[in-house]
């Protein structure tokens, strides 16, 4: 038997693990960002409204979110590989059965379902799987994972519109079909790490596989709850920032434009806050209870721009307030993956993964069809986005509950890094809340 090693490689295969969990997020994420520009069509072609197309995305979104502690659970149990290269399959059906849609119901049933559940066996386990190759540079390797958000938006949003100007929305998917298929060689990437503190053998009973234990663990549940608040409002500029620039009179590439500039913020904040994140000198809950809040108001300033010109102007406003709400939301991203191995260990990151995906699914489930209701009802999507920038701010302030997000009263002495296999970073208020080999962070405070 090979002996497992004293902890994590922190590089090595790892790096490949990053690259491929670097593009199942792109083919997960960044096409649900970029599925945006699809929906006029939809909802032109089948002569429904915006809220009725809205659910297209919103069920993909909350279906991949609400499975992830299935895909969590069968990857603890078979392996992330097997699962993830399923899952690749499963999604690429998805948007092949969906090309031959003849009304909503059957988007619903490919989009929604067939590739959501796909993408639900893909993505908890392949950044499960990264967490555990990675101590030191956990939190840079995790944002350099989900720059793949960014980088697939950047490229395949004004690919998208291309293909929708060319061979309408039935070609684009299929075309989208054959791409998602890559997901399958990605999965195959994923070699199995045996750590310490790893279970013995497999669970012995659906819940404990799925890891609802976690929840008994205070940090934890105040963090989940933040959490699915945040996912309220997080994933709506997904589905909605390209109409929305519609409805403020940019034409169709100008649309594309805005995507782009906030996908482009959103991966270079990613690899950023991640180094920042890594050199220890604030606790991770504070730097996630201050970029939530960072990302809350960026959605704010991206609903209350005003409307531009005529379609030639490059709307300058709406792509600034975008920049800012793409810098805020990568930086809060890999911390919200970063913090789960300091609260669980390193042996149960992958279960606490699908979990923190389920409860966003929650959101993700509301956010987007009531950005749609309101839009259908006030005629844009100003109350939308204001609506819910208060659901991301919420989330934030819950955030201050979790052990190091606020400063003390009284300068305490500097403890050592807990072991990262074990989990629970702050287990009493004397110790500071570190990042894995951040033992040269500032100095916390406790009352």
């Amino acid at each position: 038997m090979t002996p497992k090693p004293a902890g994590p490689p922190d590089g090595g295969w790892g790096w490949v693990v990053a690259a491929a969990a670097f593009a199942v997020n792109g083919l997960s994420y960044g096409l649900l960002r970029s599925l945006g520009l699809a929906l006029p069509d939809l909802a032109e072609h089948f002569d429904r409204s915006a809220q009725d197309t809205a659910w297209v995305s919103a069920l993909a979104l909350a279906v991949q979110q609400a499975a992830s502690p299935v895909g969590s659970a069968l990857s603890t149990r078979w392996g992330a590989r097997p699962v993830v290269m399923v899952g690749g399959v499963l999604t690429s059906l998805g948007f092949v059965f969906s090309a031959f849609a003849r009304s909503l119901l059957h988007l619903y049933l490919g989009l929604g379902v067939l590739a959501g559940s796909g993408w639900a066996l893909v993505f908890a386990p392949a950044l499960g799987t990264l967490s555990r190759y990675f101590s030191r540079r956990r939190v840079l390797a995790v944002g350099l994972a989900l720059t793949g958000n960014g980088a697939s938006s950047l490229l395949l949003a004004p690919a998208l519109q291309l293909l929708l100007d060319n061979f309408g929305w039935r070609g684009a998917l299929l075309l989208l079909g054959a791409i998602t298929l890559h997901l399958t060689p990605c999965g195959a990437l994923l070699r199995p790490l045996a750590l310490p503190g790893d279970p013995l053998g497999p669970p012995r009973s659906p819940l404990a596989a799925l890891g609802l234990g976690l929840f008994t663990r205070r940090a934890f549940l105040v963090f989940a709850l933040g959490t699915a608040l945040v996912g309220g409002g997080y994933f709506v500029p997904y589905v909605h920032l390209a109409p929305h620039a519609l409805d403020r009179g940019l034409g169709g590439y100008g649309a594309v434009l805005v995507v782009a500039v906030a996908a482009v913020g959103d991966a270079g904040a990613r690899l950023l806050c991640g180094w920042l994140a890594d050199q220890g000198w604030v606790p991770l809950p504070r730097l996630l209870a201050m970029f939530g809040a960072l990302t809350g108001l960026g959605l704010l300033a991206v609903g209350l721009v005003p409307v531009v010109g005529n379609e030639e102007s490059w709307g300058g406003p709406l792509l600034a307030a975008a920049g800012a709400y793409g810098l805020s939301a990568g930086s809060y991203a890999p911390l919200v993956f970063g913090v789960l191995p300091g609260l669980v260990g390193v042996g149960g990151v992958v279960q606490a993964t699908g979990l923190v995906m389920m409860l966003m699914s929650l959101g993700g489930l509301l956010g987007p069809p009531l950005s749609g209701f309101l839009r259908d009802e006030t005629g844009d999507f100003t109350a939308s986005f204001l609506v819910c920038s208060s659901f991301i701010l919420s989330g934030s302030f819950i955030y201050m509950g979790l052990p190091s997000a606020l400063p003390s009263c009284r300068p305490a002495s500097r403890p050592g890094t807990p072991p990262p296999e074990r989990g629970e970073l702050l287990p009493n208020p004397q110790v500071t809340l570190l990042p894995p080999g951040g033992p040269h962070s500032t100095l916390d405070s406790t009352c």
